[in-house]
């Protein structure tokens, strides 16, 4: 069985997710990509809901060996931070309940081993996605792209064999 990788870009309004499996010819090949969206006016434990039960589904449908999340960025505003560890840690339970490995990477890093750039721009993170994964287009929206990253970081950084 091919280990698959569910890439995880995540955020309380759009989580990005990826699902990469390595392949011979480039770090990976793309299976499904997409946002889960939540309504903001929602109260905060069911948005929390909806993301724990996105994950959960998409953990039962491809059945990854892993979940590659990236890791909190400090926010300037705290509010948004502990809002992002929320939903970090109900998509972290989902992958524990689902017995499924963790990797964490800072955004930094994802960015710097798929771009070859910390600070690379949303931009120059979709063409590089693009280009290794061998796509027509740069996944969109940019959570998609992001969550695309945050596979490859995995593939790349762990040498997944195909």
């Amino acid at each position: 069985m091919i280990p698959r990788v569910l890439g995880i870009d995540p955020g309380t309004a759009v989580t990005g997710y990826a699902v990469v499996e390595p392949t011979d010819r480039r770090p990976g090949r793309l299976i499904e990509c997409g946002v889960i969206r939540t309504n903001s006016r929602e109260p905060i434990w069911q948005r929390l809901e909806a993301l724990y039960d996105g994950v959960t589904l998409l953990i039962e449908r491809h059945r990854p060996s892993t979940v590659a999340i990236e890791a909190v960025f400090y926010a300037k505003n705290v509010r948004t931070t502990i809002s992002l560890s929320h939903a970090r840690g109900v998509m972290i339970l989902a992958a524990v309940k689902g017995g499924v490995e963790i990797a964490e990477f800072p955004p930094a890093q994802v960015k710097k081993t798929v771009v070859g750039v910390g600070g690379a721009t949303k931009e120059q993170v979709g063409f590089m996605v693009q280009r290794l994964l061998g796509l027509t287009s740069a996944p969109s929206p940019n959570d998609a792209a992001d969550a695309c990253a945050v596979a490859l970081t995995y593939l790349l950084k762990s040498r997944v064999p195909a």
